[in-house]
């Protein structure tokens, strides 16, 4: 009866279960230790066996640690007086100070009425019989709840629709294939790929695996897959530890290793945005990293004349290519032979 049950839970998706963990540790003043999450969270809770074998989901747990922090939140790691080396009882906690919004953010009373509107239709329709059974274990182990934030359970979704095959995929060590249009290539090529983590970097969703064709390890851009990812019957075997972590320092080394000097109008969209991503937020021109050449040249075009590229010289070369590209498409004579066609 009870493996019975147990094959029938709805599976969480990951997202959903990323959300719920940084909202019960913003719940818990004190923190969670790992048990306590594993037990209560929604997302661990379903596979959690009290007592038996839970290193696969202790696992997940570390590869989602990595993924709030990725977000850039706040997770701390505390360890209790005299406990030094115990790592089961480290706790967890998203300091509530350290998430609030930087002081320069405001808002307006309108926008203000709006955010507060959003988040009563929110409270209203997102408590659910999980968050509740979560709060209620919670307080059974003596973890008192400091902010109801604990009992929100919106569904999130990546925007890749590629995200949910792969990580499917992942999860049952099973290959994939998929057409992926790399950088710079006009065409698309089929790829077979056992995928072995998925990671995010600069918000944007990655899978790291290893690419068949090649048997090499291999990190593609999910925004680069085109059509749907088919999940194959063959197996994979390669163990997958600390294929997160490596996948992100490779972006972060990438990352850290390009560097754009960027002139920006002021009082515009492109200042909004990219001042938050810059080195020095005062400083003009502005410099800011980037890790995709041809993702960062896509941004920038879309601004058109709100930004220039200074250097380096690639990438100002693939934004004016977009513009052209652009104005050929969207240009008089193209507009005047639509015209004529209709």
């Amino acid at each position: 009866m009870f493996e019975s049950q147990r094959a029938t839970t709805p599976r969480v998706p990951v997202e959903e279960r990323l959300f719920s963990l940084v909202l019960a540790l913003l719940a818990s003043e004190q923190g969670l230790t790992k048990s306590e999450i594993l037990s209560t969270v929604q997302g661990y809770r379903q596979k959690f066996v009290r007592g038996g074998d839970n290193t696969s989901l202790e696992r997940q747990f570390e590869r989602d640690k990595d993924d709030v922090r990725e977000l850039g939140i706040p997770l701390e790691t505390v360890e209790p007086p005299g406990e030094t080396g115990n790592n089961q009882l480290l706790r967890y906690r998203i300091p509530k100070g350290e998430y609030d919004l930087p002081a320069e953010v405001v808002f307006s009373p309108a926008e203000i009425a709006v955010l507060s509107l959003a988040g009563a239709v929110w409270r209203e329709g997102s408590m659910s019989d999980e968050s509740q059974r979560a709060l209620h274990k919670l307080r059974s182990l003596g973890v008192e709840s400091s902010d109801p934030l604990i009992g929100y359970a919106p569904r999130l979704r990546t925007r890749e629709s590629a995200f949910g095959p792969l990580n499917s995929a992942m999860d049952r060590r099973l290959e994939v294939s998929f057409d992926y249009l790399k950088p710079g290539a006009e065409h698309a090529r089929r790829r077979r790929v056992a995928p072995l983590a998925l990671v995010q970097h600069e918000g944007r969703w990655h899978v790291h695996g290893i690419d068949r064709d090649a048997e090499a390890p291999r990190t593609f851009l999910l925004s680069r897959i085109l059509g749907a990812v088919v999940t194959t019957r063959r197996s994979f075997t390669e163990d997958n530890a600390g294929c997160a972590e490596r996948a992100l320092a490779d972006l972060r080394a990438l990352y850290e290793g390009q560097c754009a000097l960027l002139e920006v109008r002021a009082n515009t969209e492109a200042e909004r945005r990219l001042v938050t991503r810059a080195l020095e937020r005062a400083e003009v021109p502005l410099r800011v990293h980037y890790t995709d050449v041809n993702v960062f040249a896509d941004e920038l075009a879309g601004y058109g004349p709100e930004v220039r590229v200074i250097e380096p010289a690639a990438l100002r070369d693939a934004v004016i290519e977009r513009l052209r590209r652009t104005l050929a498409n969207h240009g008089p004579q193209e507009r005047a032979a639509r015209e004529e066609t209709r």
